[in-house]
């Protein structure tokens, strides 16, 4: 190719990628929607976004370096004890029920439907197994079924990356295990594979955890550290042993997950932006290098096996997961209809093909193409019908707010009580053993002790969360926590205004919407209520009389609309007014 095709091919994959992922969450629907055939039209029209011809042999490891890396970050969500209960053992019986019977049916289905060898058919069923957080992550979110749904969902789709990707490299060293002459020398090779790939694994894990744990980084050089780990490890892992890189980057992830004395921040901006370029740019590569031609004799046969999977075998899955558990049928049917395929598949499959396919295993080349067909089909078919199906099981989240007010003053107390008889799920936290006492005594939820100092009480507690409330005493923490929490809550957080004569250190210049009327700052609003003002509620039948001033309006479906220092909702009949009045 020349300098000129090599520049437009390059640019268009990149243009590619980011303006469907852009694309995609303008439609809320999930990327792969639009990377999969963006991908695919271009590879038809034009052949500079070939990576074959772009990239020619540096293609195949450069994807395994990039899917090192997926895995990696999935690995880092892998905290196993924040699994408990019934949810636990949902979860568990999700991976390995899940694993064992979409890897017999599949492979079963594939050898005499999709013309494969044994071997290929195997591998096609490995690569079907897993499923991801960056596809079943967008249409939870679109769909908001119950909170448990939604943990017990993310969550295998969090743990099945990593492990199918663990599944997947050992069973591709399998069969290549199992071509070479001689019983005893497959399976050493078989052996010695699985050996470096865990114990390179290992041992990038605690050189991460001494530098991560016993050295001060910045957010960007700890994560170039990471980053830099992962890529060499698995880069040396291949050069002795083909692909046994992907193990070990799921090792790394998992071993810094659940290591004691190391706790990441739960968002990571930097490498959460690199990821996701990751996979626009993979989609789109991938799907490039699906031709028409290859297609043609494979759509047909794999879209049957999508039946199978999404009809037969996931229901089954979901109901011998939730068999004995306190899980309703109602949720175990809407985890039967749950199982999008994604990145991983993909790039496993663009990786493991090609190497089988040059080691003349029979049927190998069907396996990207098949996995293609399946990931679009999967992805459309549960992107289109998955909030219809959750509306009629009756398993949508209710659309009522659910509020976390920090600070446990009494007139913070008396707020919560006022938005809980409103008919809203609040949730309080406070610091100090005074403020927890009063909290208690009130009758409110109270969260863990620990959610200010730990990333993983963040994460657990924030789930579900709509809108923060920063009420305490301190204006500087508040400033502060605004601008964490902002990055691990889906919904809004806010803020009591300082006075304005405020000299803290971050506070008068952290920005963000205040709550409240300008006039009604911290110092102000703990005043008036020391005078002898007081939280009510009361319908909005009227304008706000004399001394009441409109703290927060909820609407008739349960919304919280907060008055803030630039917007003031407009009462309609059937709101409730939250108000504090001085008469």
């Amino acid at each position: 190719m020349s300098a000129d095709q090599v520049y437009a091919g390059a640019g268009l994959i990149v243009v590619l990628a980011v303006g469907s992922q852009l694309l995609a969450s303008r439609l809320r629907v999930p990327a792969l929607l639009v990377l999969l055939p963006a991908g695919f039209t271009a590879g038809a029209l034009t052949d500079n976004v070939d990576p074959q011809r772009l990239l020619g042999d540096s293609f195949s490891p450069l994807v395994s370096l990039s899917v090192a890396v997926i895995l990696y970050d999935a690995g880092l969500g892998l905290d196993l004890r924040r699994l408990k209960g019934h949810n636990r053992r949902v979860v568990i019986r999700l991976l390995w029920l899940g694993t064992l019977l979409t890897m017999v049916s599949a492979a079963l289905f594939a050898v005499p439907v999709l013309d494969m060898s044994a071997q290929a058919a195997v591998m096609l069923a490995t690569i079907l197994v897993v499923s991801g957080p960056t596809v079943v992550g967008p249409l939870l979110a679109f769909v908001r079924p119950t909170e448990r749904l939604r943990r017990i969902l993310v969550w295998e789709g969090s743990l099945i990356d990593p492990v199918g990707g663990i599944l997947g490299a050992l069973v591709f060293h399998g069969i290549l295990a199992g071509s070479r002459p001689g019983f005893g020398s497959g399976v050493g090779h078989f052996l010695a594979s699985a050996a470096l790939g865990l114990g390179a694994g290992a041992v990038g894990a605690g050189v991460l955890w001494l530098v991560l744990g016993r050295v001060r980084l910045s957010e960007e050089l700890a994560t170039s550290v990471q980053l830099a780990a992962v890529i060499g490890v698995a880069a040396a892992c291949d050069a002795l042993r083909d692909d046994t890189g992907l193990i070990s980057a799921v090792v790394m992830g998992m071993a810094l997950a659940n290591l004691p004395g190391l706790e990441l921040p739960t968002r990571r901006p930097f490498f959460e932006t690199l990821v996701s370029l990751i996979i626009g740019l993979l989609f789109v590569s991938i799907s490039a290098t699906v031709t028409p031609e290859s297609l043609r004799h494979v759509v047909l046969p794999s879209l049957a096996l999508t039946a199978l999977l999404v009809l037969v075998t996931r229901p089954l899955i979901a109901h011998l997961a939730a068999a004995g558990t306190d899980v309703p049928a109602r949720e175990r049917w809407f985890i039967g209809w749950m199982a999008p395929r994604g990145i991983v598949a993909a790039a496993t499959a663009s990786t493991f093909s090609a190497e089988l396919a040059a080691h003349h295993i029979a049927g190998a080349g069907r396996i990207l193409p098949a996995t293609f067909v399946v990931i679009v089909a999967t992805v459309t078919l549960y992107g289109l019908t998955a909030f219809p199906v959750a509306r009629r099981l009756g398993v949508l989240r209710p659309s009522r707010s659910r509020p976390l007010l920090v600070g446990g003053a009494p007139w913070a107390v008396d707020l919560a009580r006022a938005l809980s008889a409103a008919g809203l799920d609040v949730l309080m936290w406070a610091g100090a053993d005074e403020e927890r006492t009063r909290i208690e005594a009130a009758g409110l939820e109270l969260a863990p002790g620990e959610l200010m100092a730990s990333a993983e009480g963040i994460g657990a507690v924030l789930e579900g969360i709509t809108d923060v409330l920063l009420l305490t005493g301190e204006d500087d923490f508040n400033a502060l926590a605004s601008l964490t929490l902002r990055e691990s809550v889906e919904g809004t957080v806010r803020r009591l205004a300082p006075s304005a004569a405020s000299e803290g250190v971050v506070a008068p210049y952290a920005g963000g919407e205040a709550l409240f009327d300008a006039d009604l700052t911290r110092p102000e609003i703990v005043r008036r209520y020391e005078a002898g003002a007081r939280v009510v509620t009361r319908t909005a039948d009227g304008p706000p009389a004399a001394g009441e001033h409109v703290l927060f309006v909820v609407r008739p479906e349960g919304r919280l609309v907060p008055v803030t220092d630039g917007v003031r909702p407009e009462p309609v009949p059937g709101d409730t007014l939250v108000l504090l009045t001085e008469t």
